[in-house]
């Protein structure tokens, strides 16, 4: 059998677990792994998944049935799989994919080139690296500048697990308790990626307002997250930091300060409330946000003009009344989200809410999130026109494509370029351009780079 040379990524899943693959695809090419362009392309298709809720597992599924395919029909010899699918389901997954040749856990991201290492020379089957017990690990990457989102922008994930208990969610069991990373190792590998040409920082975790609340203090003073991200304003280079995901009662004045006087602050917030109805906030174990929720979206706006906002919102959770519903549309009406994304309660096994009485049939959560997002885009409708004919700071992405302040990567729309008048290409990948605003077109907008 020839020697396992080549590793094949899928990234399934969040922005979070794409850094994971990163620290993996780090481990194997400091090892003398190649990367694959394309897993079918691979001798190992590695396949790090996600396990929040059950679209997410089907996914996950799907592509490990991709890859044990390819094993059978094409050059794959082996595929191992990773994340949080293998974390959440250790003791299953062994019967359920028995072609996959190894399992590997949150905490073992490190192990990654030793078990290719083992699969190709002694052909060991059934290879499981996933501690006992909670996670308890954090991960720099050996590889600072490597990064599977292209030129342009990176993630920077700056802490591990949860700190919160809401009552739907299985991410703490997953992932584990908050833990966060050295702020020395923080700012070397933001160095490096703007040394390489990275534009945009975007700063992750599950809580990053969080961070710091775990480390020792320094000289009797804690660092927290405004002090790291003043330590980011100054490093050398031309870059702007994106801080996404936002608990609404931890969202600091301080914070806020910070995002309206940064010169490298974009000022964009994703602040997901989940619901406004303090008795289902309480039932979600939320309860201790629930002024933080209600005030939201007038108290940033207020701190940091011009901001944009982004929310998560849930329907169909257990004893959510019509009623009750009703009264979050109206909110959500009057607080007006530039972004919002809504989702259907999905009962996990292993959390509070899947045992909760009253629950409410699907059919009538999903026609909550529909109507939702119905409401929604017409607030986008509304509010996108006042862009036409604006110009605007851009980042390209991608041939053809930037992004806006506004737009976070991913759960945003994109900006697609025309060629400026008189030129056949639209600018570089990497370039911050000015954009002229020319049309909306569903959530995206259609613009010209203007000098």
């Amino acid at each position: 059998m020839p020697p396992l040379k080549t590793i094949g990524l899928v990234s399934l899943g969040c922005a979070k677990n794409a850094v994971d693959l990163q620290v993996m695809a780090g481990h194997l090419r400091k090892a003398g792994f190649e990367l694959a362009s394309h897993p079918d392309l691979a001798d190992v298709v590695l396949v790090n998944t996600c396990a929040f809720i059950e679209p997410a597992r089907e996914e996950a599924a799907a592509e490990i049935l991709r890859a044990c395919e390819l094993k059978k029909s094409g050059r794959c010899q082996a595929v191992i799989v990773a994340g949080c699918l293998v974390q959440r389901y250790r003791d299953s997954l062994a019967k359920v994919f028995p072609d996959v040749d190894a399992f590997l856990g949150i905490d073992a991201l490190d192990r990654i080139a030793d078990v290719v290492r083992g699969l190709g020379v002694a052909r060991a089957r059934r290879a499981v690296r996933v501690p006992n017990g909670s996670p308890h690990r954090v991960f720099s990457p050996p590889e600072p500048a490597l990064r599977l989102t292209g030129a342009a922008f990176a993630y920077l994930k700056i802490a591990e697990g949860c700190a919160h208990r809401c009552s739907y969610c299985a991410i703490p069991a997953i992932r584990g308790a908050f833990r966060s990373r050295r702020l020395a190792d923080i700012l070397a590998e933001a160095q490096a990626l703007v040394s390489t040409g990275v534009r945009e920082l975007n700063v992750i975790a599950q809580d990053p307002m969080l961070y710091g609340v775990d480390l020792k203090p320094v000289r009797g003073v804690r660092v927290g997250l405004v002090d790291l991200l003043k330590a980011l304003d100054g490093l050398d280079g031309d870059f702007r930091v994106r801080v996404l995901y936002s608990y609404p009662s931890e969202i600091s004045d301080a914070f806020l300060a910070w995002m309206a006087t940064s010169p490298r602050a974009l000022r964009y917030v994703d602040v997901p409330i989940q619901h406004t109805v303090p008795s289902v906030l309480k039932a979600m174990a939320r309860g201790s946000a629930i002024e933080a929720t209600r005030t939201a979206a007038a108290r940033i706006r207020a701190a940091v003009p011009g901001v944009t906002l982004r929310t998560t919102v849930m329907t169909g959770f257990p004893g959510e009344t019509e009623s009750d519903f009703r009264r979050m549309l109206a909110d959500l009406r009057q607080m007006k989200f530039d972004h919002l994304g809504a989702f259907a309660f999905s009962p996990e096994e292993g959390t509070v809410a899947a045992e909760l009485d009253r629950p409410v049939p699907a059919g009538v959560a999903e026609r909550r999130r529909q109507e939702v997002m119905r409401m929604q885009r017409g607030i986008w409708r509304a509010q996108a026109k006042a862009f036409v004919g604006q110009t605007l700071p851009a980042l390209v992405v991608a041939p053809g494509v930037a992004r806006l302040e506004s737009q976070a990567p991913d759960v945003d729309g994109v900006t697609y370029l025309a060629p400026p008048p008189g030129r056949k290409k639209v600018p570089a990948v990497g370039s911050l351009v000015r954009v002229r605003i020319d049309a909306v077109k569903g959530y995206d907008f259609e613009g010209t780079p203007v000098p």
